[in-house]
């Protein structure tokens, strides 16, 4: 998990670079937003946690959970949503807010709900608003659910007021029935609805905190039926449910609490973490956040003292060995950061964001003997996360190290293609198809990826 102004903590390295997602009519927002590219944040453990959270919901919803991902934005605020295809979007701040496991599990099987009905911003109900802009849906929004009609209605033009309330209409009975699903799929995978239901109780708390009204215009311009209303419907769903007195999974539990404090320390200013999680603190989660503060503020003794803490407790805990290789990597001692990364890498079965770290690891000690392994680990990891632009760009680094320019080219094609550098990756892709044997599966990808960017580059112009 990194943005790019701070140092590279907890993560296994940024993997899907910056995606463009849209959190306009978001499932679960309060606060209008336009349309923003967000940070992915991507780390090892989150991910692990994620899909085993979420498995057995996308079962229950007749899915495969190898075809839906949960993503992980770096924004602050309270919210998930998709936006088209088996994707969810969490923002880090939901996590945050969320207090259980349960919580969260509830989110995305409403969320699931949307994917599986089919609920995209560019379908039904959206298309006789032509001519709204979605920012101005979203402020006209907010402004008319706060209490100021008036203020909604300015912000458009006259002449779009039918079609406004036929979609917000058909946004509504989008939740409903995503809430609806929601309950369906959390039964089934026998998980209470008492998380959904907690979370549900915040978001009314936002409401009631941003000056949320029963008034008609504040039900016509809102995109989500009113939370009590929802509330009300839920909590008779829920408590007739069988799986309503199903207690929490222990092991999920304790996992999330330390992702939730591995994310606050990594977001958080060092001071802030350290008030929250002072020293009297000697759970995993207390460590992991100090941890990430200390390492912030470059007092590596601290840092790895608390990583050691953990690692006293379980000597095996792979995403432990992972923070201390990384805190040993990033305070410029690759040579001792590579075993615990190298166990880290095996405990995990090859995890493709820790292999890339050890490999970073191993090219940093600029001994040329780690070279091979390091090659070895690289492509092992981009053949399981070809979404990692680090790790194309330490293989490229092994490549050219090695003398093999082409194959080097070819690598920084990949890693410029999935940050949108669209000449580059072009001429990259060029040079590398020159000097590949034709017809290898390199050069055929070459010769892909300079097709791809080519033809992104033109729908580009033809937009301006």
């Amino acid at each position: 998990m990194r943005a790019t102004s701070q140092p590279r903590l907890l993560l296994s390295r940024l993997g899907r670079t910056l995606a463009t997602v849209c959190s306009a009519v978001a499932a679960l927002a309060l606060t209008a937003q336009p349309v923003l590219a967000q940070e992915v944040l991507r780390d090892a453990e989150t991910e692990a946690l994620f899909r085993d959270m979420s498995a057995p919901i996308i079962k229950a919803a007749g899915l495969d959970p190898r075809n839906v991902d949960v993503i992980l934005l770096n924004d602050g605020s309270i919210n998930a949503f998709v936006a088209g295809g088996q994707a969810v979007y969490i923002h880090s701040g939901l996590i945050g807010a969320a207090d259980n496991i349960n919580e969260v599990q509830g989110v995305f099987a409403h969320e699931l709900g949307h994917i599986t009905g089919g609920h995209v911003i560019s379908t039904a109900g959206s298309k006789p608003a032509t001519g709204i802009t979605l920012l101005s849906l979203l402020l006209g929004g907010l402004a008319a659910a706060a209490g100021s009609a008036d203020a909604g209605l300015g912000v458009f033009m006259a002449g779009q007021q039918a079609a406004l309330g036929s979609y917000l209409s058909f946004s509504r009975a989008q939740e409903s029935q995503a809430d609806a699903a929601g309950a369906q799929y959390l039964s089934k995978a026998g998980i209470s609805g008492r998380g959904s239901l907690d979370f549900f109780k915040k978001l009314q708390n936002q409401e009631f905190r941003y000056g949320f009204t029963r008034n008609a215009d504040a039900e016509f311009y809102s995109t989500h039926p009113m939370t009590a209303d929802r509330l009300t419907y839920l909590q008779d769903v829920y408590q007739h449910d069988p799986a309503w007195n199903t207690p929490i999974d222990p092991q999920l539990q304790a996992r999330f609490l330390r992702v939730k404090a591995k994310l606050y320390g990594y977001l958080a200013e060092p001071a802030d973490t350290l008030r929250a999680f002072p020293d009297y603190l000697q759970d995993a989660p207390a460590h992991y956040a100090r941890a990430y503060a200390y390492h912030k503020e470059a007092l590596m003794d601290k840092a790895l003292a608390e990583v050691d803490a953990m690692l006293r407790e379980l000597p095996d805990d792979p995403y432990a060995l992972e923070l201390k290789g990384q805190v040993l990597l990033e305070s410029g001692q690759p040579q001792d950061a590579i075993p615990p990364l190298r166990r880290a890498t095996m405990l995990t079965g090859n995890n493709p964001l820790i292999a890339t770290t050890f490999g970073h690891a191993l090219l940093a000690t600029e001994d040329k003997a780690n070279f091979a392994e390091a090659e070895r680990v690289l492509k092992a990891a981009v053949a399981k996360d070809r979404e990692n632009p680090f790790a194309w760009y330490q293989l490229g680094v092994v490549y050219e190290a090695e003398g093999d320019t082409p194959r080097a080219r070819l690598a920084s094609a990949e890693q410029q293609l999935m940050q949108m550098q669209l000449p580059e990756a072009a001429r990259s892709a060029q040079a590398a198809e020159d000097g590949l044997p034709k017809g290898t599966p390199d050069w055929l990808r070459a010769q892909d990826i300079a097709m791809s960017a080519q033809a992104m580059m033109e729908r580009q112009r033809k937009k301006k």
